[in-house]
């Protein structure tokens, strides 16, 4: 895509894919250290309770801006400029269509979601708070996702990166103004999130109103054939997020049965913690993405190999300085999220983190795995790694373990669950890599 060399452009790619995941991560993050700071124990559950809401309409716009982007490399790379902006079009409609039924979710139907996720009269206003204000946010988050993928594939992955580090920042400083000296508690965390990708999505707007971009808006009716590839190739990107609220739905639920709020609010500490862990192979793997894609649309296999392999080396070294940091310092982590010092859930936490992350070389595989196959347009076999994290295998797995082994339990159903899929991503991988340009 460069006059680099393919390590160059990987370096160059992923680190920035890394950072901006990693700043979309501490989004929530945020959020999680400074409500347990001003709310305690109970804010922090009734902010875990309502977290999965995020990761529905980030997964939506991840699938609406990958599945586009992706297409859009290759069309880019064949220099096919309508077929580009066709499907940039259609990208928008239905961001447009999916963010109008969040928002109405939000006017709605909050006070039932709170519910139906497990709040109870300590956590409900907080978390009902939490839930429509997010919900009505939901344009800014899925067409901020939508822009960063088109201009990172556009080839400027540093202006995608810039724009997410800075609305990070943004999040941290206004979730403390909001939090203390405004003293708007919950609402002002919410506030802080959602207007994060807004200055997201300013900070990327020379590019994508600019002359020069590689991608246009066009009055066209929408296109089922664009659509249906969008989705397809997409979908899963949607399920990897929608797996982390699968997992965390789930969870929440087996922990209030054997821990109360207290192990919800331990589990809040693990789960925000794994939003920035996996986001360091959500950026590999979103670095790869345009770099597969060229490679493929130009029938380069090297390439294709290349980066595939440059991307689980990565990973591999990346998990085990990863877990290593997080084995040692479980202690002070936990206790960073734990303002009123209670000796039961620094407990919970600390054990969690240790057994959790066992995961980390697994689910690193599987998600650069899925977006590899996805880059390569062979949707089959990425959505069937992902239904296996997120929907198939980790709900009866957390219950069987949960009811064996109680809370060592739920945290070993995690690496179980992929390990499992890692097997058969495997599987998957040499029966397709000979059917790369199959019709």
């Amino acid at each position: 895509m460069t006059k680099n060399t393919p390590f160059q452009d990987f370096i160059r790619y992923s680190f920035f894919s890394i950072m901006g995941m990693i700043s979309i991560s501490c989004y929530i993050l945020a959020d999680t250290f400074f409500v347990a700071q001003g709310l305690g124990t109970n804010g922090l559950a009734a902010l875990n309770l309502a977290i999965p809401t995020y990761d529905f309409i980030h997964g939506t716009g991840l699938m609406l801006g990958m599945g586009g982007a992706t297409r859009f490399s290759i069309l880019k790379s064949q220099n096919n400029q309508k077929g580009a902006d066709t499907i940039f079009t259609n990208t928008v409609y239905l961001g447009i269509f999916f963010s109008i039924i969040f928002m109405l979710g939000g006017l709605f139907f909050s006070g039932s979601l709170a519910r139906l996720l497990g709040a109870n009269q300590n956590t409900f206003e907080m978390t009902n708070t939490y839930l429509r204000v997010m919900m009505l946010f939901s344009p800014a988050f899925i067409f901020n996702d939508i822009i960063l993928c088109f201009v990172r594939n556009d080839g400027n992955p540093r202006l995608s990166m810039i724009a997410t580090v800075c609305g990070s920042l943004f999040n941290v400083v206004f979730d403390y103004i909001f939090i203390f000296p405004c003293n708007m508690g919950m609402l002002g965390a919410v506030l802080a999130t959602g207007f994060s990708p807004v200055v997201g999505l300013t900070i990327m707007s020379p590019h994508w109103l600019g002359k020069k971009r590689g991608f246009h808006f066009r009055k066209l009716v929408p296109d089922a054939d664009s659509i249906r590839t969008n989705i397809s190739l997409g979908f899963p990107s949607l399920l990897s997020q929608i797996s982390a609220a699968i997992v965390m739905i789930v969870f929440n639920m087996l922990i209030l049965g054997l821990e109360g709020n207290t192990g919800v609010a331990a589990y809040g500490v693990i789960a925000n913690i794994s939003l920035v862990v996996l986001s360091f192979y959500t950026g590999i793997a979103q670095g790869i993405q345009p770099l597969v894609s060229h490679s493929y649309g130009r029938k380069k296999t090297d390439g294709i190999r290349q980066f595939l392999r440059y991307a689980m080396i990565s990973m591999v070294i990346l998990s085990a300085v990863m877990y290593l940091i997080l084995f040692v310092f479980a202690d002070p982590i936990a206790s960073a999220f734990n303002s009123e010092h209670n000796a039961k859930l620094q407990e919970i936490a600390i054990t969690g983190l240790k057994l959790y992350f066992t995961s980390l070389v697994f689910a690193g595989f599987n998600i650069i795995l899925s977006m590899y196959f996805t880059s390569v347009e062979k949707a089959l076999p990425a959505q069937i790694i992902s239904l296996l994290r997120g929907l198939i295998l980790i709900i009866p797995i957390a219950f069987l373990f949960a009811n064996l082994w109680d809370m060592t339990g739920v945290w070993m159903s995690f690496p179980a669950t992929e390990l499992v899929t890692a097997v058969v991503g495997a599987v998957l991988y040499f029966i397709y890599k000979n059917r790369l340009y199959s019709k």
